[in-house]
């Protein structure tokens, strides 16, 4: 179990890197059209939708009361469907501002290494009792990695979609 979700994390982030790294500067920083985010922000909340997760893994925690990865696929069902649009709640809205593709890179290396660290250390089937996603019960580790890891695959996405639009102008 371990290892496939390492591997997941190392292919999810190898793919979040090359699509960063294929915006410049200017365009991680341009709206690209009506009511979007920039590119820069959006990687942003892909950092505000993953960060925190060590601290949340060394709280309180309770033996699995049901199969360890029970909301996987209702998870990557809601996420992955790129036809529907979905409203950020406010504590995972980015700022609006000028981003350094460098600093928004580092983040992400740190974010793939504690989720590393993270996948390597604890058990993935114990259940985080300090933070509940709404309409969800209580997530295991597996889950909270994986919601990590869909929520940054959908946004891989919309990278890719807003660098294809910058492209055409």
């Amino acid at each position: 179990m371990k290892e496939t979700v390492q591997n997941n994390i190392i292919e999810t982030f190898k793919k979040l890197n090359e699509t960063v790294s294929s915006f410049s500067q200017e365009d991680l920083n341009t709206i690209p059209y009506k009511n979007s985010w920039t590119a820069g922000q959006v990687i942003q909340h892909i950092i505000l939708g993953c960060s925190g997760y060590p601290e949340l893994f060394a709280g309180n925690t309770k033996k699995k009361i049901r199969k360890y990865d029970e909301h996987v696929s209702e998870l990557e069902r809601i996420f992955l469907d790129f036809n529907t649009k979905m409203d950020s709640p406010d504590f995972l809205k980015p700022e609006a501002k000028e981003y350094s593709k460098n600093s928004l890179t580092i983040k992400i290396l740190e974010i793939e290494s504690d989720l590393l660290k993270a996948s390597e250390t604890y058990d993935l089937t114990l259940t985080c009792q300090d933070f509940q996603v709404p309409g969800f019960e209580t997530f295991t580790i597996f889950e909270w990695i994986n919601s990590g890891l869909i929520h940054t695959q959908r946004h891989t996405n919309q990278l890719n979609n807003i660098l294809k639009y910058l492209n055409k102008l």
